[in-house]
């Protein structure tokens, strides 16, 4: 772990001010539950929690049955990066942090579907990786936690009714897993 030389302080109700270069740095929102562990040597552990990481084993074998089922490329995201990608190349996906769009796109709460032409589509990585061609958020328990995305091809794509609807119910149905 490297050192990045800021000492806090424990006021008297055991809290710690994180930074705002650091909050900025690691994309931590106001309310955003962390972990917390303890390490060897009295270390302290701030670790960002993503619920749809909790079931990140689930969310590729979900992919990977939508891509099975329909032939769609499909990648499932949490609110900072991809989790889960199967049709698609995950060295260029996978694990990598979403774009801006697509953050913009989750905290909408609506379903996006491209027009078809690659001006108007949006990346899914912030270093331009994928194509959206449909995004339906995953919302659990009031809150945006990610989200699952059909990928364009090369020359744009227009969602068919089948692929919105399958885009949809996995949403709906991580959504209901993480609720439970």
């Amino acid at each position: 772990m490297k050192a990045t030389g800021i000492v806090r302080r424990i006021d008297e109700l055991g809290r710690v001010v994180i930074p705002k270069e650091i909050r900025r740095t690691l994309r931590l929102r106001d309310g955003e539950p962390l972990e917390i562990y303890t390490g060897k040597d009295g270390e302290v552990v701030f670790k960002k929690y993503s619920p749809v990481g909790d079931v990140s084993a689930f969310t590729a074998q979900y992919a990977d049955a939508i891509n099975k089922s329909s032939g769609i490329p499909v990648v499932i995201c949490d609110k900072d990066s991809v989790i889960a990608v199967s049709g698609a190349p995950k060295r260029d996906l996978l694990e990598k942090p979403i774009s801006a769009s697509v953050s913009r796109l989750l905290e909408k709460r609506q379903s996006f579907a491209s027009s078809g032409s690659l001006t108007d589509t949006p990346s899914i990585t912030e270093d331009g990786e994928g194509r959206v061609s449909f995004l339906s958020p995953i919302v659990a328990d009031g809150t945006v936690v990610g989200g699952v995305i059909s990928v364009a091809g090369e020359n744009g794509h227009v969602p068919g009714e089948t692929e919105q609807k399958l885009i949809s119910t996995g949403a709906i149905f991580l959504s209901k897993q993480l609720e439970v």
